[in-house]
């Protein structure tokens, strides 16, 4: 089953290689292997700077719409992009599944590499408190509330989290490597995991 799936991801130097990722199924198209591809996306990288923080939000939350699985493309410099983390909790809100998929090892334009970046989703953590589903984000100066994503009402909650209470996104959502898991080949299966995670 073909997901509809929001690609995250630093803009300026990642960009050619997100295309790598998120265009990996139309080579599958020319092969006719479409359904195994397992997504199509509905990125909103190519917007231009918006005028205001709230303007911003307002737009990366209608990008988010109508999709049943957020992909973290990470790079070298990704995991303290403020607004990828607004798109990963947005994502986690609406009840998305997730999943990261590392491509500093794709070449961009200049046929180069990148370093490997950390993890996004050990720098974010939710907190059950009462009712409510608290963040938090991990800033150059240590644990603080998240900015942007305050809260959510616990029953609005998807996900599974067993006895957890207090934990990283790192200990929900997987991180998989595009040439070491062979992205090309899995893509599509781990964003089919991601989705049954959230129970799409």
């Amino acid at each position: 089953m073909a997901r509809r799936t929001f690609f995250s991801f630093h803009y300026e130097p990642d960009v050619s290689r997100a295309w790598v990722a998120r265009n990996s199924w139309v080579t599958k198209v020319a092969l006719g292997e479409r359904e195994d591809a397992g997504f199509f996306d509905s990125s909103v990288f190519e917007a231009k700077e918006r005028e205001s923080p709230d303007i911003l939000k307002r737009f990366l939350r209608e990008g988010l719409r109508n999709t049943t699985v957020t992909c973290v493309l990470v790079g070298a410099r990704t995991t303290l992009r403020r607004w990828l983390r607004y798109e990963i909790l947005q994502s986690f809100v609406r009840g998305n599944g997730l999943l990261a998929v590392r491509v500093h090892s794709i070449r961009n334009l200049d046929n180069r590499t990148a370093e490997r970046g950390g993890n996004p989703f050990d720098a974010l953590a939710f907190r059950i408190d009462g009712d409510r589903v608290r963040f938090q984000e991990y800033f150059t100066t240590g644990w603080g509330d998240a900015r942007d994503v305050a809260s959510m009402p616990i029953a609005d909650l998807v996900y599974d989290l067993g006895s957890m209470d207090h934990h990283t996104f790192a200990c929900l959502f997987p991180i998989y490597d595009w040439d070491a898991d062979e992205g090309y080949k899995n893509l599509g299966k781990w964003i089919e995991g991601a989705a049954g995670f959230a129970g799409h």
